[in-house]
C-alpha cells in the first residue's frame, strides 16, 4: 500500500481514524512479505483457511474500514463500491483452496484504502466543500 501523505487535507481531517483504516488493511492484505519473492500477504488468506468463520472474520475486520470511511466523509457512491469489494473477497474467499489464492491477490482492503485516500486527497483542494454559506430567506410581505 503506498503510504500517502494528506499535507493538505482539511483541518477537520481525523488523522488517527486514517492511520488505523491503514494499519488494518496492512494486517488482513500485506502483513507478511514472501522470501525470495517480494509479495506481500496478510492475515486475510490464513484466516480464509477456516471455513466460513475464517472469512466472516476477516469480512467484519474489513467493514470496520469502510464505517472509518463514511465517518470520514467519504460519499455513498464510493462506500457502495468499498461495500462491494468487500463482498467479492468474502464471496470468493470463501471457495475452498482457491478462495485462499484470491484473498492473496485481490486485496480488498488496500484497495479501500486507497479509495478513502484518494477522496480525502480530492477534497484537500475543495476548502469551499468544508465551509457552508449562509442560507438566505427572503419573505415577500405583499
Amino acid at each position: 500500500m503506498d503510504d500517502h501523505s494528506i499535507e493538505d487535507a482539511p483541518e477537520s481531517l481525523d488523522e488517527p481514524a486514517l492511520k488505523r483504516i491503514r494499519a488494518v488493511a496492512t494486517f488482513l492484505d500485506e502483513s507478511v512479505e514472501i522470501p525470495g519473492v517480494g509479495y506481500k500477504i496478510g492475515a486475510d488468506p490464513i484466516l480464509g483457511a477456516l471455513p466460513v468463520a475464517g472469512d466472516l472474520v476477516s469480512a467484519g475486520m474489513s467493514m470496520y474500514i469502510v464505517a472509518e470511511a463514511a465517518n470520514l466523509g467519504v460519499p455513498l457512491n464510493k462506500l457502495l463500491r468499498m461495500i462491494a469489494n468487500v463482498t467479492v473477497d468474502t464471496v470468493v474467499g470463501a471457495v475452498p483452496v482457491l478462495g485462499t489464492l484470491f484473498d492473496a491477490i485481490w486485496k480488498a482492503n488496500v484497495k479501500n484504502v486507497e479509495m478513502v485516500e484518494d477522496h480525502l486527497e480530492s477534497m484537500a483542494g475543495d476548502d469551499d466543500e468544508f465551509e457552508s454559506d449562509p442560507v438566505k430567506i427572503e419573505i415577500d410581505e405583499e
